[in-house]
């Protein structure tokens, strides 16, 4: 006996028989197809396209310049109406990258700096990104007194004459647990 194929080229009824199991084959069908399409942007996700490749670059190379007291890199990220607020206050960006130069240059520093739970989200436009981390951080003053912090951070990011660059940070402080 030829059995017929399940979805034959024919115009009429969709084939509501039974497989093996005694499960519609349309409803495996349907099921299959609601459970891609609703677990594909979870997928890609955590996977950015190449069309995404210099945000996620950006993002990088931002938060390694930091870590790494590049000052002159990490301050190269920043358009130039950048908005950013962390300790309390928004800061003018010419005063927080003359405060970092004279950090480094008395023996100051940034030790550590990592990023947890980077989220990115791209807007439909694809020139505007949020990107959103957990921070753990520890400096050092110029006087060698360190100082741990964690940290929420929102970083909202435009891409401007083709390289991205940091148009609002928010960093905010997460009280330490006792």
């Amino acid at each position: 006996m030829v059995e017929r194929p399940r979805f034959a080229a024919k115009v009429g009824k969709p084939d509501f028989s039974q497989d093996s199991e005694g499960a519609p084959n349309i409803m495996r069908v349907l099921l299959s197809v609601i459970v891609i399409v609703l677990t594909s942007p979870c997928a890609l996700a955590g996977h950015p396209g190449s069309e995404n490749a210099d945000l996620h670059a950006a993002i990088e190379a931002f938060d390694r310049a930091y870590a790494n007291n590049d000052v002159e890199q990490y301050f190269s990220f920043y358009a130039d109406d950048a908005t950013v607020y962390f300790g309390g206050a928004r800061q003018d960006i010419p005063a927080y990258h003359e405060m970092w130069t004279a950090l480094m240059k008395s023996g100051g520093g940034v030790e550590l700096n990592e990023m947890s739970d980077l989220q990115v989200q791209i807007m439909p436009s694809g020139d505007v990104a949020i990107s959103t981390s957990f921070i753990d951080n520890r400096t050092r003053a110029a006087d060698g007194t360190k100082t741990t912090s964690k940290a929420f951070e929102t970083d909202v990011w435009q891409k401007i004459d083709g390289r991205w660059k940091i148009i609002s940070l928010h960093h905010s402080g997460i009280p330490a647990e006792e």
